[in-house]
C-alpha cells in the first residue's frame, strides 16, 4: 500500500461501489427479459452478469430488438430507482474525508439517472463532474469517459489518478487509461472475478478501509 502513488484525484464508479441500487436494476432487466420471452435472473446472477452499459450489452442480449427491451427495461427501473437507493457504509465519510481532492463520477448507468441519483442524495457538489453511459463517445471499459472527465478537471491520466470500482469493467478501464485501480469488495460489489490481467492495484473489502488507506498516504487529510 505505502507503494501507491500519492492520489491527485478521486474518480468513481457508482452503483456497488458508492451506493447499492441492484434491487431497481433487477427489476427492470427482469421485466425486459420476461417481455422477451427469457428467464428472469435473481439477484445475484444480474450483479455476476450486469457490468457492460447497455449499449454494449443489450444488442448481445435481446439482438435488433434490444432498444426495445431497453425501454422496456427504464420502465421498471424507473418505478423505484431513487427509493431502493442505498448509501453504502463508510461512503460519505469516505467522500467528506477526500473532499479536498478533485472527484468525478464515471458509470456504466445511463446518465440521466445517474445525475438524478447524485442530486437526490444531494451528492451532485460533491463532484466536478457526473458522466454516466452515453455521455462519452464510447463507455467503459474504454478510457473515453476517464479522459471526459479529467478534462473537465484539467487533468492528465496517470498513476496519481485513482480510479475506485466494484467490477472487472472498473479495472479494465483503470487500466485502459493509466490510472491506479482500487476495487471495493463488500456485498454490493460485482462477484464476478476479476482476470489475472486486470488484477487491481489496490483491494478493500470496504470504503472505511479505503477511507484509513488514504488517510495513511494523505496525513493531514
Amino acid at each position: 500500500m505505502t507503494n501507491l502513488p500519492v492520489p491527485h484525484a478521486l474518480l468513481f464508479d457508482w452503483d456497488g461501489t458508492l451506493i447499492d441500487n441492484w434491487d431497481a436494476i433487477v427489476a427492470g432487466t427482469n421485466d425486459a427479459l420476461a417481455a422477451f420471452g427469457k428467464p428472469t435472473w435473481s439477484r445475484e446472477e444480474a450483479m455476476n452478469r450486469i457490468s457492460a452499459s447497455q449499449r454494449d450489452s443489450f444488442p448481445k442480449l435481446f439482438g435488433d430488438d434490444w432498444e426495445r427491451a431497453r425501454d422496456i427495461f427504464y420502465e421498471g427501473f424507473l418505478r423505484e430507482h431513487l427509493t431502493l437507493l442505498t448509501v453504502l457504509e463508510g461512503a460519505e465519510e469516505l467522500l467528506d474525508a477526500n473532499a479536498d481532492l478533485p472527484m468525478a463520477l464515471v458509470s456504466n448507468k445511463h446518465g440521466d439517472f445517474l445525475r438524478k441519483e447524485a442530486a437526490y442524495l444531494g451528492w451532485t457538489g460533491r463532484f466536478a463532474i457526473i458522466l454516466g453511459a452515453m455521455d462519452a463517445e464510447h463507455d467503459k471499459p474504454d478510457p473515453a469517459p476517464v479522459y471526459m472527465a479529467l478534462n473537465a478537471m484539467d487533468l492528465q491520466a496517470n498513476g496519481h489518478i485513482w480510479f475506485i470500482g466494484d467490477s472487472h469493467t472498473d479495472m479494465a478501464t483503470a487500466r485502459a487509461a493509466g490510472c491506479t485501480s482500487v476495487l471495493v469488495t463488500h456485498p454490493a460489489a460485482n462477484p464476478a472475478p476479476i482476470p489475472e490481467e486486470l488484477a487491481p492495484d489496490l483491494s478493500v473489502p470496504d470504503l472505511t478501509t479505503l477511507r484509513e488507506v488514504l488517510a495513511g498516504i494523505r496525513p493531514g487529510t
